[in-house]
This record gives structure tokens, C-alpha cells and sequence, in this order.
């Protein structure tokens, strides 16, 4: 399918992790400028998936954040995109009208997880978002902590109900799953992770989740080389990234909840950015920051911030 005929275009998407202060508030002068370095890398920008803190932040703490978020997005001619995680339906609809009101128009949406819900209670979950703000977009985080992964084909099927269910987010990295999703939900734009990308982009297009945002130009040429169907440099840019997983899990204990690896990276641009996560969950120390950049450093030293340019800028 063109991009002309699908929903949302393709590229790189990545979240914004908020950093919080020693009192747990909001640290907006780093957010901001967070913000501002994440758009030199692509437009496309979340803030409140699992990274952001979405499914741990206070009603007072979402409004403000939202607000702030989709300041700083305009400011940057970028289109702010909000998650919304709960257990309620029902307060799922207040925060995505709450966000309206601050003009955001762009949301993604999980399914609640408590239980997993039905094939009717999935198709009545869509009907009340989708069909609840017709003048709204959505793109669905489909991940495995909802304990219902929604199929290619049942997208396709909700594609068909819901014209402005525009993309979806798949973390997996199963063949037939990928494969499904291009091929029977085509007019959506799926975003998958960097392993995923390298076999979806086989199968036809679709964006880049990204995970290690430390390195924006390597994750270009990984889009790029996907859309060539480039396989010989696909491979060699995943070997990298498998260097990074490495290295990562080797100085990072890795049962820890996501926001506390993706702010090591965000912690790559901006020295002051703290690493704390709210409780009960417990982020990286600066040592275990220290030491995962002196041995990727040591592997990969292209791969560290300030070593390579975006756009002709060092970042």
C-alpha cells in the first residue's frame, strides 16, 4: 500500500521519558528540553507509553504533563501524541477528553488489563474510544502486559469499523505475527521494534519503534535500509543492536520496568536528567549509568552521544 493510501506515515516514533524531581514533581525545564532534542530525531513523539510513566501518574500529574507536552510539540511544528493506560474504560474517556480540551487530537490507547478482555469486549472497548471521539486518531499499543495481543487480522477488521484507528505498536518479533499485520491490516501504519523492523520491512512498509534513542543517524539508516529491502546492511546495523542489548543487560539488572532503561538514554543527552521512576518502582543508579556507558563506549563508541551528528549537528 502507498503512503498516500495508509492512515499515518511511517518513520521512526519514540517516547519521552519524564524526569522527575527529588519531591517527585515534574522537572519542566529538563522535560522541555528533552523534547526539544527528541524532535532533531523525528517528529513523531509520545509521551506516556510504559517508558513515560503512563500507567503510574496522578490525574493533577497527567493534565500538567499533557499540557506541557503538547506546548513544547507545537512549539517544534510537531503533532503531540498522548498515551492513555488504565484499568477503567471509564477513565481511560475522561483522560482522552481531558487531553482534548488541551487541543491534543493524536492519542495511543492499550487495553485494559486486569483480565483479558473477550473478542466482543475488544470490539466494545474500540467502539466507545474510537467511535467516541470521531474527531480523534488512534494508534494502539498492542503488548503482552493487557494478556491479549490483538491479531492482524482482528486489526484489520477494527480498521474497517474505525477510520481514524490510523496505526498500531508491536514490540514482538514473531514472523507470522508481523507479516500478519502488514498483510491483513495494510491501511494501518504499524511501529515496530528495531528487531521486528528488520523482518517487517521485508514484508512492506512500516515504521521503526525505537528503543535506543542514544543513536537517531544509525536509526535512520536502519529505516532506510529497510525500505530498500537493503538485507546485507539490515543485518549489520542489527548486529550492533544486539551489542547494545548486550552490553545493556551485562551492567542493568533486567527485570526492571522499561522507564528505567529508557532514561539511561535520555541521561546520554542531558546530564542533569534523573533516573528516578515513581514508586514503588525503582529506576538505575548513576553507577549502573556510568558503567553501561564505559563499556558501550568500549564496543561501540559510535553509538554514544556527541561521537556522530544529526542533520550535520553533534547531538
Amino acid at each position: 500500500m502507498s503512503d498516500a493510501a495508509r492512515r499515518f506515515p511511517t518513520g521512526l516514533m519514540s517516547t519521552c521519558c519524564i524526569p522527575w524531581t527529588a519531591e517527585f514533581q515534574l522537572d519542566e525545564p529538563v522535560f522541555r528540553s528533552s523534547i526539544r532534542s527528541a524532535l532533531s530525531g523525528t517528529p513523531h513523539l509520545y509521551v506516556f507509553g510504559t517508558a513515560g510513566e503512563g500507567y503510574a501518574v496522578t490525574a493533577a500529574q497527567y493534565r500538567r504533563i499533557v499540557g506541557v507536552f503538547a506546548d513544547e510539540m507545537r512549539r517544534g511544528g510537531a503533532d503531540p501524541m498522548v498515551g492513555v493506560i488504565d484499568l477503567s474504560l471509564g477513565t481511560i474517556l475522561e483522560r482522552i477528553q481531558q487531553a482534548r480540551e488541551l487541543g491534543v487530537r493524536l492519542f495511543q490507547i492499550s487495553l485494559p488489563s486486569w483480565g483479558a478482555v473477550s473478542t466482543a469486549e475488544l470490539h466494545q472497548f474500540f467502539d466507545a474510544v474510537c467511535g467516541g471521539f470521531p474527531d480523534c486518531r488512534f494508534l494502539h499499543y498492542n503488548l503482552p502486559r493487557t494478556k491479549r495481543l490483538v491479531t492482524g487480522r482482528e486489526y484489520g477488521e477494527l480498521a474497517r469499523r474505525h477510520a481514524n484507528l490510523v496505526a498500531t505498536k508491536n514490540c514482538g518479533d514473531s514472523l507470522s505475527h508481523i507479516q500478519s499485520l502488514i498483510e491483513d491490516a495494510p491501511e494501518l501504519t504499524h511501529f515496530l521494534s528495531e528487531n521486528g523492523y528488520v523482518y517487517g520491512s521485508l514484508w512492506g512498509e512500516c515504521g521503526i519503534l525505537v528503543s535506543f534513542i542514544m543513536n537517531w543517524p544509525r536509526l535512520h539508516e536502519l529505516y532506510e535500509a529497510g525500505r530498500r529491502r537493503d538485507v546485507a546492511r539490515l543485518v549489520a546495523i542489527q548486529r550492533e543492536i544486539r551489542i547494545v542489548i548486550q552490553t545493556l543487560f551485562e551492567t542493568v539488572p533486567d527485570n526492571r520496568i522499561d522507564g528505567s532503561y529508557d532514561k539511561l538514554f535520555e541521561k546520554m543527552y542531558h546530564s542533569e536528567f534523573p533516573l528516578r521512576l515513581l514508586p514503588p518502582y525503582i529506576g538505575s543508579s548513576d553507577e549502573e549509568f556510568e558503567a553501561f556507558v564505559k563499556l558501550l563506549a568500549q564496543r561501540l563508541p559510535d553509538w554514544i552521544p556527541g561521537t556522530h551528528s544529526t542533520n550535520g549537528a553533534v547531538r
